[in-house]
């Protein structure tokens, strides 16, 4: 190298930031970046509405629920996410008797808990309400929140064909409660409220075992430790919980019995809340 090239190079402005040199797969890099994050939108509340639970059961199960969630947008704003229900579980019958993978199966199950997101914000219209299409969600959520007491989007979590490979057969396992969970993560929202058919969780399925346990509170390694043979949630959100830096805890209540939301947004607890082990 000659002594201008080399004067040419000194001269150049290098960017010097923590991980410039550094491997991004080295367990001490990745622990440095233990730092801070920012709440983009603290004082909003997600609520999930299930498909199957909610919206499947028709004008019964879902216009006294509308109502209760109009009345609630007086006060805080709502982010309010819609599973696929029935339809999912059919195009997963389906695509699994087809041998479809779990990516495949996952895209379709997109297209389900859109619909039902879809017609749950034409139900909320009258309140202000608006349902924001999947393209524009993520970028345009804060100015949409600016701008309505409440936006509803498709739970499905947009992994689409990237879904990762369940441990046991093929449904996918990142859903509608996961993906509502990690959106509220993601934004550091208030609470995540995960809206059902049953008050809480149990330690059997009540609609089959009347006599089953309820449980007021658990943390997320006791539940592991229970390995409950169902749960009226997406497993996965086990995980997703138990790597929470904002939001740390989803309180499961019944939506048959709609007063319970307001009183769930405000903090009390109505139903089942499962948190990220202290120690964790």
């Amino acid at each position: 190298m000659t002594g201008a090239s080399a004067e040419r190079e000194d001269q150049r402005h290098h960017v010097h930031s923590l991980l410039m040199r550094e491997s991004l797969l080295d367990k001490q890099v990745m622990a440095s970046t233990e730092t801070p994050v920012v709440r983009m939108l603290p004082d909003c509340h997600v609520i999930k509405v299930g498909g199957r639970s909610i919206l499947d059961g028709g004008r019964a199960t879902t216009y006294p629920l509308v109502g209760a969630i109009g009345a609630a947008l007086a006060e805080p704003r709502l982010i309010i996410g819609a599973g696929g229900g029935d339809r999912s579980r059919h195009v997963f019958s389906i695509g699994i008797d087809l041998g479809l993978p779990t990516g495949v199966l996952a895209q379709l199950a997109i297209a389900d808990a859109l619909g039902n997101a879809h017609m749950l914000g034409a139900l909320l219209a009258p309140y202000g309400v608006v349902a924001i299409p999947p393209e524009i969600f993520g970028h345009l959520l804060p100015l949409f929140v600016q701008a309505a007491p409440g936006v509803v989007f498709s739970g499905d979590p947009p992994f689409s064909l990237w879904e990762h490979p369940p441990a046991l057969g093929r449904i996918p396992p990142h859903r509608s409660d996961a993906g509502s969970y990690l959106l509220a993560e993601c934004f550091g929202c208030a609470t995540v409220t995960l809206i059902k058919d049953v008050d809480g969780l149990y330690e059997q399925d009540p609609k089959t075992h009347p006599n089953a346990r309820f449980i007021e509170e658990i943390t997320v390694a006791e539940l592991k430790e229970r390995n409950l043979a169902t749960l009226p949630f997406d497993r996965a959100l086990l995980d997703l919980l138990s790597h929470a830096r904002l939001v740390k805890q989803v309180q499961l209540i019944n939506g048959l019995e709609p007063d319970r939301l307001a009183r769930a947004l405000r903090g009390e607890r109505v139903g089942t809340i499962v948190r990220k082990d202290e120690s964790s």
